[in-house]
């Protein structure tokens, strides 16, 4: 038991940092390339910000652990929202100005809304794992379009200062990106025989650690980003981050664990967490982007709010997720 915390503890830390290395790395290289701001932060930031997820659930998947990738994802989605968004909140309100963000907001509600399709059966089979998969592919699609075309928008402002401070010689970003990437892999094993020998010890699903302690922990980066983009007022990178690792969580990180091995659900999956998904989701929405706000922006009560959502819900997660 006390290995497997210290392993967690391990885990998530190696993991943070080297996830953080890994954006460093390839945000820097593709802005060697010359790669647009606004499509470095859509695009490669998304992919890895959302990295250790992909990766965490991946391996769990392979492993027999599918409760474990699934509870990431979607508890990574509920603490990006409520924990996160809610935090950031508290500490300063986040002001909404990016129109590409006021695109992809109704797109997040949509994703949301069809992922309690493949939760109906009971089963996330390989064929609706890949049909995640390609819709996510048309995301990435929308997503480069807008990177290539939406210069002018504020969240390419907000992109183009984290990418000039992020600068570096194309030898380094280069090795931090295939550093961070073998770093990813290996914290993420460390992490993931953790959290199951814990979840074994303490009678509780995978689903329930993946909901919670892993998703916290995968999240973490999230949550760095956003209070440090608040603080230099670069609010919509705040929320842009948050609402494109929701997007890829969904359905890219549920896509892959399920096209590796079919999953498996236990019967709160759609009750419990898809429902609480979704209605923070609505709820960031209806904060965020209000019609008749001027400016938009998700204040403190709507953080106090978040927080608070998501600490009843861990609440109910604790108390209905122990095996009988």
């Amino acid at each position: 038991m006390l290995l497997a915390i210290a392993a967690i503890i391990v885990g998530l830390a190696l993991l943070v940092w080297s996830a953080d290395r890994f954006v460093d790395g390839a945000a820097a290289t593709a802005n060697h390339l010359g790669m647009p701001a606004l499509l470095i932060g859509m695009v490669i930031i998304g992919f890895g910000t959302s990295a250790p997820e992909m990766v965490v659930s991946a391996l769990a998947s392979m492993q027999g652990n599918p409760g474990l990738a699934l509870g990431n994802a979607y508890g990574s989605n509920i603490t990006n929202i409520a924990l996160i968004l809610g935090i950031t909140a508290l500490l300063a309100p986040i002001a909404v100005a990016s129109q590409v963000l006021k695109r992809e907001a109704p797109m997040l509600i949509a994703i949301t809304l069809l992922a309690a399709w493949p939760l109906i059966d009971g089963v996330i089979t390989t064929l609706e794992a890949w049909v995640l998969l390609a819709i996510f592919a048309s995301y990435l699609g929308w997503s480069i379009y807008q990177g290539m075309t939406g210069s002018t928008d504020t969240l390419s402002d907000d992109f183009d200062n984290e990418i000039k401070e992020a600068t570096m010689p194309i030898g380094r970003a280069v090795t931090w990106l295939i550093i961070g990437l073998i770093l990813l892999i290996i914290s993420s094993r460390i992490l993931v025989w953790g959290a199951v020998d814990i979840a074994t010890a303490l009678g509780v699903s995978d689903l329930v650690i993946g909901l919670t302690v892993v998703a916290v922990g995968t999240s973490l980066p999230e949550l760095a980003s956003a209070i440090a983009a608040v603080r230099k007022n670069e609010h919509d990178l705040a929320l842009g981050n948050v609402i494109g690792s929701n997007m890829f969580n969904t359905l890219a990180v549920v896509g892959i664990a399920g096209a590796i091995t079919p999953i498996s659900l236990e019967p709160l999956v759609l009750s419990r967490d898809w429902l609480m998904m979704t209605v923070l989701t609505f709820m960031l929405l209806i904060f965020a982007f209000r019609p008749n706000s001027r400016p938009n922006r998700i204040n403190r009560v709507h953080g106090g709010i978040f927080v608070a959502c998501y600490v009843g819900y861990t609440i109910y997660v604790l108390q209905t997720g122990f095996i009988a």
